[in-house]
This record gives C-alpha cells, sequence and structure tokens, in this order.
C-alpha cells in the first residue's frame, strides 16, 4: 500500500480545542466543521454539530459576532459501548458579520445534527438591477 492509499484511509479526527478553563466549565472543546454558501439573498451556513439537541445549543450574536455554542450530553448508561471514536464535550465557534448581513433577521434549524443558519443579505448589500432611461 502506498503512502498516499494510507492517508485517504486514515479517520480524520474533529478537531480540539484544550480549554485552560472557561467561566462556567473546563474540558474539551470541539471546533465544529463548517460550509459557508453564498447567494444573492443570503449567506448560507452549515455546521456539523453531532449529538448536540436543540435545548443544549446557543446561537447570539453580539457586537457584529456571531456564536455558536452547544454541549453534548454523555452516553445513556443502558448502552455498552463496544468502540468509541467520539468524545464527549462541547462545540464553540465564532464568526464575524459585515454590515452586509441583516442580523434581526437571522433563521436557524438543526436537523439530525446539522445547524443551517440562514443569513439575509442587508437590502444595500444585494445585488440589484439598474433599468436604463
Amino acid at each position: 500500500m502506498t503512502d498516499k492509499e494510507k492517508k485517504e484511509l486514515e479517520v480524520s479526527r474533529k478537531k480540539i480545542e484544550k480549554t485552560q478553563g472557561e467561566p462556567t466549565r473546563e474540558g474539551v472543546n470541539f471546533v465544529p466543521d463548517v460550509d459557508i454558501i453564498e447567494t444573492s439573498e443570503a449567506i448560507v451556513l452549515r455546521a456539523d454539530l453531532p449529538g448536540v439537541e436543540k435545548q443544549n445549543l446557543n446561537i447570539d450574536v453580539h457586537e457584529g459576532v456571531l456564536s455558536l455554542t452547544g454541549t453534548v450530553g454523555s452516553t445513556p448508561t443502558h448502552y455498552n459501548t463496544i468502540y468509541q471514536e467520539y468524545e464527549i464535550g462541547g462545540f464553540s465557534r465564532r464568526f464575524t458579520l459585515g454590515n452586509q448581513i441583516d442580523q434581526q433577521k437571522i433563521d436557524a434549524k438543526l436537523d439530525n445534527g446539522v445547524l443551517t443558519l440562514t443569513l439575509p443579505k442587508a437590502a444595500a448589500a444585494k445585488p440589484r438591477k439598474i433599468e436604463i432611461s
């Protein structure tokens, strides 16, 4: 097997940021992977948050910074874990928003561990057609 083939077979690990202690808790904090897509009407952000439940997810905007924070609970005691790659911890990611985003109209949906945020563009940032007179 070549080095290239070995590399393709490696399991990719989640990005982990070891915290020295946040104001409310210590422990492992994961940086979720995101995809960001731009349309003429909005910026759409999709974040992988496996195991995060709606009640354990916080999304807020403060001073132009969009923050995502979530926690994953422990495995139920009645489960018999045979093999585990997934660690228990939290998720955290921050994005600086420009003036082109209408922060009052941001929409969020969480479905099967995928968070979809729709960040509508402000009217001034949307492309417009100029009519010729």
